[in-house]
């Protein structure tokens, strides 16, 4: 099979077995640290490129000892598959593993576990691909009253880190009953560019998980491995708007009359 390139990975897609929805269970094969030991020293293969994005984003299944070891499908974002932006600097990947980083200074199991490994195209993030029901996203959770308390926090950690893409598709109902929050390349800029469809708060007293989160990171700092991703005025942008998010004790509103949405929705 011809390897392909970042740009035009292999065409063949075998993941015709995905279940869309899949039985109550594990959300992942393994532990966040199993997950990570894995993707920084498996091998990968590729399953196929994710419709839709903008991106080089990959299905792969990272393994080790084929055929009987550890075995366990990500998605791979090379660096040498990113389109040049006129206000992110190349290197989105390392946002995607800096929210992970982020969410689990915080305490919030939101964001699956993510790590900057070496794969078929270079370096680039891996993130373990979440079991979840693909017939849910946000709008669908938050109607329905599924997994609230895990949608608050999403909506806190985007507010913090400053995500300008949380569309509602980029929240997953994993097989275990929790939420998680994907796609977190376009996060962090210094300068606020919040986009989210997550507006639903608005007004509403943060959780007391939430609360705590936000203490922690404000006592700590922002965590080094974070810090190692990102310049300093992005970093210093973090705690800033966290202070701010904490101040004010309730989520905010959107007073730019409609700019904060991002588009598609889904």
């Amino acid at each position: 099979m011809d390897p392909g390139t970042a740009d035009n990975p292999p065409s063949d897609d075998r993941s015709d077995d995905i279940d869309p929805h899949p039985p109550p269970g594990p959300a992942f094969g393994y532990g966040a640290d199993e997950l990570i030991d894995l993707f920084q020293n498996g091998d990968f293969e590729i399953e196929g490129r994710m419709a839709d994005s903008s991106n080089a984003t990959l299905l792969v299944v990272v393994h080790d000892e084929w055929p009987d070891g550890r075995r366990h499908r990500a998605i791979y974002k090379p660096g040498s598959g990113e389109r040049p932006l006129w206000d992110f600097p190349r290197g989105l990947y390392k946002r995607e593993v800096a929210m992970y980083r982020l969410a689990d200074q915080l305490g919030w199991d939101i964001v699956p576990p993510t790590t900057i490994a070496e794969g078929p195209f270079g370096e680039g993030s891996v993130q373990a691909f979440v079991n979840a029901d693909f017939r849910h996203h946000y709008f669908s959770l938050h109607e329905e009253g599924i997994g609230t308390d895990d949608l608050m926090s999403i909506c806190a950690l985007d507010i913090v880190a400053n995500n300008t893409d949380r569309k509602s598709g980029h929240c997953l109902l994993g097989s275990d009953g929790r939420i998680y929050g994907i796609d977190h390349g376009l996060s962090f800029h210094a300068q606020f560019k919040l986009r989210t469809v997550m507006w639903d708060y608005v007004g509403e007293p943060l959780p007391e998980t939430v609360v705590g989160g936000l203490e922690k990171l404000i006592a700590e700092g922002v965590a080094a491995d974070v810090c190692s991703l990102l310049d300093r005025f992005e970093v210093d942008a973090v705690v800033a708007r966290a202070e701010a998010l904490l101040e004010a004790g309730r989520y905010p509103d959107d007073e730019t009359g409609g700019r904060r949405w991002p588009w598609p929705l889904v």
